[in-house]
């Protein structure tokens, strides 16, 4: 007998050895004999594999993306929406026999056959089907049973699982869906999870769009995405990408002369990692919760379910919001340091420096708690870590700045930044066009449309004129500019006299329409006194403040609650929508990763005022821009002409706090500037009113927004009522008419009656 035969006999008896064996093995298995071998996943869950799906949020035209929620950033794309490119170049490096097999390669089996067979198993073998397997279910790292402890026994094991899974996965999926899901599995670095996300990280592209130059990068991240990271280690990556190229050539894909050419070019990056805080950060993150809540209530996972979430939010003026926040905070934080001539911005209301501040705000951090949990609170150790300088990175309007910071110069360092927050919302339908929540979400997460509530100052006023209006004080109706003075149950503070913003009373007899817009405390005071403190927190709750307000005098100048930007522009949107309150919603619908709608969402509406009391209240609005001494004169004529506008600014105590809102016909949005401490501010009250630090967000993003017909929002007029108004806008007419004064007599009855024929 020859070598040759005698060869044969032993290549056969060590593939009957290995069928028999396997056999037994895998019968061992798959009963799972003892648990020794770990078991494997159940026949339900390999002819439904699940991977991790981002959930991706989505702006109102449904096709661009906001954001996504995940634990690993994936997309699924189907084998239709790769291209053949990547295909091929895919199954020349990992499996060229792919279309040829079912699941399992002879040739590779024999190879790993002799392995099994002395428990000396080398690896190799491995075919698409096989890997996806490891990728589905953790072959080599999960459900590992006794005999796992010998490391060689526990190869074996895990490769006759693969081979089980794989052939599961053939008979249940076709080629085509089995190497879409190898690439919708595969990590690929830089917190790229699967061949789309792979695909916008790398090459800003569609796996459709990737050629052989692409996908040569793309598979040789396969097997080391660190190692052959083309950012991280670009002479690696180039020694992989010429082995897979080579591989094209080798299997005639491409030809010699596009293998040269393509060996030597560039690698055609267009590197950028899914970064969280781009886009409208603050939005998504704040309506994170609202989402966990509904997944948990209608059994879905945010994080890994792959939902497609439909928002309102516009691209275009989301855009516009944020440019005109960037552009008026830089400037504005410009102004704010140098006018505080190196002195700090926490001051109390006498204008002296707070000297505790720091000492004070450091005991609220997450690091000053750590520090005091571990080295106790009196210790040493705990004031030398909160001084220890360390490298650090830090926001600028300039760019970020590398820099050597502790954590105390560090909290000094950013509480002297001015914030922000924007809200845009369509009144008609509740839909929030553009969300800003703070000047930077990578540095500052605290978002001031929605999470943060301040005392709203003299935007709060329109709710007291709303409640005098609706009992049947007309606009035109007069008061004079004078003190007015509370008594209150308080032994301590038995009186209160508001006080004008500069301190003083002119003595004039002014209409309620020229006091708003001119911003007047005592006149507000006056005609809260006629109305009573609950009236105005009623016709507040009634347009939509839900937060708690306190029913005293001091609320007829926003000082007897906090309230969010959120709550402040749906109610303002009330008296634009002809008195019906719509909620401000931001989630049309979302669907499943099939695209499935599970859930349409309506938002809630109520009748709130009548038509009328909005009509006359946005007459009250326009004021600020057409009255002398309004606070909205100031803004652009290219906005006030042909265009209705209503507006109202509003500054807190020692400016803490500066306020714009701005209405027309189809759009109301509304700012807030100030510190994240109230102790923050300007030193002077006239520098930190609304008008100057908030207005001007408003007009930049409007004007911005009326630039660009892709916005659809055009200027227009004010629907007028249904029915005709009997109550004279045009306060020339007005002045015969005597009113509820001390020097002019006479009550609102007799106003009613002289004015029950006037019709508008």
């Amino acid at each position: 007998m020859n070598i040759y035969k005698i060869l044969i006999y032993v290549v056969w008896a060590i593939v009957l050895s290995a069928f028999v064996g396997g056999c037994t093995v895998i019968s061992s298995i798959k009963n799972d004999w003892n648990g020794w071998f770990g078991g494997l996943p159940s026949l339900q869950s390999l002819e439904k594999p699940e991977e991790d799906l981002s959930s991706i949020l989505y702006y109102s035209d449904g096709e661009e993306k906001i954001g996504s929620y995940y634990r690993h950033n994936r997309t699924a794309v189907s084998y239709n929406e790769l291209s053949q490119e990547l295909i091929t170049t895919l199954l020349v490096t990992e499996d060229i026999r792919f279309t040829k097999h079912a699941g399992i390669d002879l040739r590779g089996l024999l190879r790993a056959a002799s392995g099994l067979l002395t428990l000396q198993f080398k690896g190799g073998g491995s075919t698409l089907t096989m890997q996806l397997a490891e990728n589905l279910y953790g072959t080599s790292t999960d459900n590992q049973g006794s005999l796992y402890s010998n490391t060689k026994v526990g190869q074996v094991i895990t490769k006759i699982k693969e081979w089980i899974i794989a052939i599961q996965l053939e008979s249940s999926y076709t080629k085509e869906e089995i190497l879409a899901m190898y690439l919708n599995t595969i990590t690929y670095g830089s917190n790229a999870f699967g061949i789309k996300v792979a695909s916008e990280t790398f090459f800003n592209k569609l796996p459709s769009e990737i050629t052989y130059k692409e996908a040569a990068i793309l598979v040789s991240l396969i097997n080391a995405p660190t190692r052959y990271n083309p950012i991280r280690n670009p002479e690696n990556a180039r020694a992989k990408r010429t082995e897979v190229l080579y591989n094209l050539h080798k299997y005639g894909k491409i030809d010699k002369l596009s293998y040269d050419s393509l060996v030597v070019s560039d690698f055609g990056l267009q590197f950028n990692v899914a970064d969280q805080d781009e886009g409208p950060a603050y939005f998504k993150f704040v309506i994170r919760n609202k989402l966990m809540a509904w997944c948990d209530e209608n059994g879905y996972d945010l994080f890994a379910d792959g939902l497609r979430i439909y928002t309102t939010i516009d691209k275009h003026m989301q855009q516009y919001a944020k440019e005109a926040m960037d552009e008026q905070m830089d400037t504005l934080q410009y102004i704010f340091n140098h006018h505080l001539q190196g002195h700090a911005p926490w001051i109390d209301k006498d204008g002296n420096e707070i000297l505790d501040f720091i000492d004070n705000t450091i005991k609220r951090t997450p690091n000053y708690r750590s520090l005091a949990k571990k080295y106790g609170t009196d210790s040493d150790s705990l004031d030398y870590y909160l001084n220890l300088p360390k490298k650090m990175t830090v926001f600028s309007y300039d760019g970020d700045i590398d820099t050597t910071f502790s954590l105390i110069d560090s909290l000094k360092y950013y509480k002297q930044f001015l914030q922000a927050g924007f809200m845009a919302m369509e009144p008609q339908t509740g839909h929030i066009k553009a969300w800003v929540g703070g000047i930077d979400h990578k540095y500052f997460k605290y978002d001031h449309v929605k999470q943060g509530k301040r005392q709203p100052g003299s935007t709060f006023k329109p709710f007291v004129y709303a409640a005098a209006i609706d009992l049947g004080y007309p606009p035109c109706y007069p008061v004079v500019d004078a003190p007015v003075t509370w008594v209150l149950d308080d032994p301590g503070n038995p009186t209160w006299t508001p006080q004008n913003a500069d301190g003083k009373y002119s003595g004039e007899k002014m209409t309620i329409r020229k006091a708003m817009a001119s911003s007047v405390n005592s006149i507000t005071a006056n005609i809260m006194q006629k109305i009573s403190p609950r009236a105005a927190v009623d016709m507040a709750h009634a347009c939509g403040i839900e937060s708690p307000l306190a029913a005293v005098p001091s609320l007829c100048l926003g000082a007897g609650g906090d309230v969010s930007l959120y709550e402040l522009v749906g109610a303002y949107s009330t008296f634009v929508n002809q008195g019906t309150w719509t909620e401000p919603y931001y989630i049309t619908r979302i669907e499943d990763k099939n695209g499935v709608v599970l859930e349409d969402f309506i938002p809630k509406r109520r009748e709130a005022i009548s038509e009328k009391t909005a009509y006359l209240m946005l007459h009250m609005l326009k004021g600020a821009v057409e009255e002398e001494g309004g606070t909205g004169r100031g803004l652009a004529w290219s906005l006030k002409n042909n265009n209705d506008i209503g507006a109202k600014t509003g500054t807190t105590q020692n400016a803490s706090d500066g306020w714009f809102m701005g209405v027309t016909h189809n759009l109301v949005g509304g700012a807030w500037v100030g510190g994240d401490d109230p102790n923050v501010h300007f030193r002077n009250w006239a520098m930190g009113q609304g008008a100057r630090t908030a207005r001007p967000i408003w007009e930049k993003f409007m004007l911005k927004v009326y630039a660009d017909p892709l916005t659809g929002v055009e200027k227009g007029y004010f629907r007028k009522p249904s029915q005709p108004l009997n109550v004279e806008l045009d306060c020339d007419l007005y002045n015969g008419v005597n009113t509820e004064t001390d020097s002019l007599g006479v009550g609102i009855d007799n106003i009613e009656d002289d004015l029950e024929n006037m019709e508008f």
